[in-house]
């Protein structure tokens, strides 16, 4: 590991439990910072209301106003999502209503993006929506630090990711994907516990400015365009504990490990992918057969070149 990248690590990684939450508030209140939290939401009815609850509950009262806007982006549910989630007190937006005159593409990426401009917050906050047994001080941990040290642009959550009974069995696409590349190609990220996981917040005035590849490589492409944008020292991670959520089957991690693999790839050079495609075998009673699935090769560009983003932050 670079000495560099040692240093950061003893600088800029902490716990949830290092800010307190009256620490946060005063610090809030000092600086008139806004936050606004985002839950992309695809199919979640079971789980994504437990989580609006609990930030609504925890941080989202009189007592405890530390976020200022609770956000679910509906990716196209088909099930009873968007019900739930109102049912629990956040704001829910359809992915089709943000911007209406572009179409939208599958994928979370695009609905992170698209998430800007229906959010006023000073710092936004992504959570996945499928986590089990959510703690809100995943909110206040990453939030902390954004809130506290003004030198700190973005900040993500580091966990343990039990495999069904197996601990630390988690992130299998992290391990064998994700880490290597960043290792090797970006070694200053090397000090990333989970570089891709789902819950990071970050200062608007940096999202802005960033790219957003729609699909899996979204948080890759944040955090490598992120260093590049505002330096290693502006990045930070915070200890939340325990991440517990749906796990998927191993093709389906396949078709995440090459989106992340192409989003790496268009960081390294800009060259168009001769075959932007990824074919995996699925056993059917006549053999194995060949699924062949698209490779996430489009991007968002910064939400600043978007003329209604700002009129929108004109208003």
């Amino acid at each position: 590991m670079l000495e560099e990248v040692e240093r950061w690590l003893s600088r800029r990684s902490w716990t949830a439990a290092d800010r307190p939450l009256d620490r946060l508030l005063a610090a809030k209140r000092a600086s008139g910072t806004t936050v606004s939290v985002v839950l992309p939401a695809l199919n979640e009815e079971a789980t994504v209301g437990d989580i609006a609850a609990a930030i609504r509950r925890d941080l989202m009262t009189d007592e405890v106003p530390l976020v200022d806007e609770l956000v679910v982006l509906d990716s196209g549910s088909t099930d009873g999502t968007a019900r739930v989630a109102a049912a629990a007190g956040a704001r829910v937006v359809h992915r089709d209503d943000v911007l209406p005159g572009l179409p939208t593409v599958p994928g979370k990426g695009e609905v992170l993006w698209r998430s800007l401009l229906v959010t006023s917050g000073d710092v936004v906050c992504f959570v996945d929506a499928d986590l089990r047994d959510f703690s809100s001080a995943f909110v206040s941990g990453i939030v902390g630090p954004l809130l506290t040290d003004p030198d700190v642009a973005f900040v993500k959550a580091m966990y343990d990711r039990p495999l069904g009974e197996a601990a630390g069995q988690g992130g299998r696409v992290t391990e064998l994907v994700a880490r290597p590349l960043l290792n090797l190609h970006w070694p200053r990220l090397a000090g990333f516990v989970q570089p891709l996981g789902g819950e990071y917040a970050a200062r608007r005035s940096l999202l802005e400015r960033l790219p957003f590849p729609v699909g899996y490589g979204v948080e890759l492409g944040l955090l490598v365009d992120a260093l590049h944008t505002v330096g290693l020292d502006a990045l930070a991670q915070v200890d939340v504990g325990v991440r517990k959520h749906r796990h998927q089957d191993g093709r389906a991690l396949g078709r995440m490990a090459a989106a992340i693999y192409r989003t790496a790839q268009s960081r390294l050079g800009r060259e168009p992918l001769v075959r932007p495609e990824l074919t995996q075998f699925e056993r059917t009673p006549e053999g194995f057969v060949p699924r062949t699935y698209p490779v996430d090769t489009e991007e968002r560009p910064p939400m600043t070149r978007i003329p209604e983003y700002a009129r929108h932050r004109a208003a």
